[in-house]
């Protein structure tokens, strides 16, 4: 056997890439897999990104993984402890020795003769190929662009004789110390960069289209803080974890079933960390909560900031660049030494690879999710894709051991392979990401779909999945398996294998 065949290939050495192979090393420990990380150090989202104050904008107790509790005391934690707490997982499941850095995929190639994936990679350092085969592939490469996050193409600006900045290619030292800056966005990102450059800045200012709903969370939890006293930390990771799922899956049914009533709470809480005399205007968006992702910041500091007056926020559309900064579309121009483009991602699948199936091409627009997890008339593949309501890493975790099951299952039943299909027809022409925002808008031909029934429709609702994905039955009619038997490979569904 080549040493570069694998029982199972994971492309992506972040959050998730780390997490599936902690599940693997712990459910199928007889299989054997590695893990192909472009960049030179594994993290991922956490390892790519350095702009001021990056952090999470999910609680820690959820993001984290489930088999490993997270034990600092911020609720939202910033990047570099992240990327620590993913270096440390891999350490203690000893699966840091199975990555392989430098290697960027371009290609999966599935052949259904030889029952197996073909990865082709690049060694970006010297441009050399390689490749990989595998018997399952399982896609960790996260859901944007590495390269280059959204910029629109903004009027004048070649005109700007400042620093025009996008976040995810953050310049390293970048002195913005008693400079003006505007940064444009009112996502996560401009939300998290506004009170962290105000600190140094002469002043910051966050320009934003529209607004977006923001709701305060705590710095630290003082009910774990507590418990550690005399419970052990797994436990209070335990009791903590519970209950930020159920909050977080209440807050999103409210918003959904009393949209009024939750946009009341949200404004109004807002309000009162504002003061009475602040525009609300700025934080009172046109559309209902959570039709895009709400944001939250660790004990209002950017409603501090902006009540201080180290920080200001004005909604308006870009008229043009200037040589000193932005003019708006009222007429007004905002001054600027340093202009951040906030903007948003570039959403792509599988790290930009090509996929192919037996020499047919699969574009991601032409396939449906199986689960959220596998993806239609492909075979031997799944791919991680947090929730969209929640935690990211909820999903990812249900997602790996449920791969994990799946994989057991063939072993001993003598099933080479799995395949779903579609055999009721259900396809729907909806993304299967479920938001309105912009960025997911912009790349709705780029992003596999989803059905109008279970299992091709996407519930991003962890209380659902955990049952059906942890426990449920593997004996699902669209699933296809096929059989080694002496060589000879037979089509049989799931169900005449367990009946005969």
């Amino acid at each position: 056997m080549s040493e570069n065949h694998f029982d199972v290939l994971i492309i992506g050495a972040g959050l998730s890439g780390i997490g599936a192979a902690c599940h693997l090393s712990r459910h199928c420990p007889d299989r054997s897999f590695a893990i192909l990380e472009r960049r030179q150090r594994m993290g991922g989202t956490w390892d790519l990104f350095r702009y001021p104050g990056i952090r999470s904008d999910s609680d820690m107790y959820t993001l984290g993984y489930n088999f490993r509790p997270w034990t600092e005391p911020k609720v939202l934690a910033d990047g570099p402890s992240i990327r620590q707490y993913i270096v440390d997982t891999a350490r203690d499941y000893r699966v840091e020795d199975k990555v392989r850095y430098g290697l960027k995929m371009t290609s999966a190639e599935w052949s259904s003769q030889d029952n197996r994936w073909t990865v082709t990679v690049e060694e970006e350092e010297s441009g050399e190929t390689r490749r990989y085969t595998c018997d399952f592939l399982f896609s960790c490469t996260g859901y944007y662009n590495y390269d280059a996050g959204y910029t629109p193409d903004f009027p004048g600006v070649d005109d700007f004789k400042g620093q025009v900045v996008h976040p995810q290619t953050w310049p390293e030292g970048l002195d913005y110390s008693g400079k003006k800056v505007v940064v444009i966005g009112s996502g996560a990102t401009a939300v998290t960069l506004v009170p962290a450059m105000a600190e140094q800045a002469a002043h910051v200012t966050m320009l934003q289209r529209s607004p977006t709903y923001i709701a305060t969370v705590p710095e630290k939890d003082p009910i774990s803080v507590k418990l550690r006293r005399f419970l052990p930390e797994m436990a209070v990771y335990r009791i903590a974890r519970a209950r930020n799922i159920a909050l977080q899956r209440l807050v999103f049914k409210l918003s959904k079933q009393r949209p009024k009533l939750m946009r009341r709470a949200l404004l109004g809480a807002a309000r009162r960390q504002l003061g009475k005399d602040f525009d609300m205007k700025h934080f009172s968006p046109s559309y209902n909560p959570w039709d895009e992702r709400l944001c939250a910041v660790p004990n209002g500091d950017l409603f501090k900031v902006l009540k201080r007056g180290g920080a200001s926020i004005v909604t308006d559309h870009i008229d043009t660049f200037t040589e000193n900064g932005i003019r708006l579309k009222s007429g007004n121009e905002l001054e600027a030494d340093i202009i951040i483009t906030a903007t948003g991602l570039d959403l792509q699948l599988l790290g930009g690879a090509s996929l192919s199936v037996d020499g047919e091409a699969m574009a991601p627009r032409d396939l449906l999710v199986y689960k959220g997890i596998m993806l239609r008339d492909i075979p031997n593949m799944a791919l991680v894709f947090g929730y969209t309501n929640a935690s990211w890493t909820l999903k990812a975790d249900l997602a790996a051991e449920y791969v994990c099951r799946l994989l057991n299952h063939m072993r001993k039943r003598g099933i080479s392979r799995v395949t779903p299909r579609d055999n009721d027809d259900c396809a729907v022409d909806d993304t299967f990401l479920g938001l309105q925002s912009g960025y997911v808008q912009r790349a709705a031909d780029r992003l596999p779909r989803q059905g109008k029934k279970a299992p091709w429709q996407v519930l991003n609702n962890y209380l659902r999945d955990l049952p059906a994905l942890r426990y449920g039955s593997l004996n699902d009619d669209a699933l296809e398996f096929v059989e080694a038997d002496n060589g000879a490979r037979k089509r049989r569904g799931l169900t005449a294998i367990l009946r005969g």
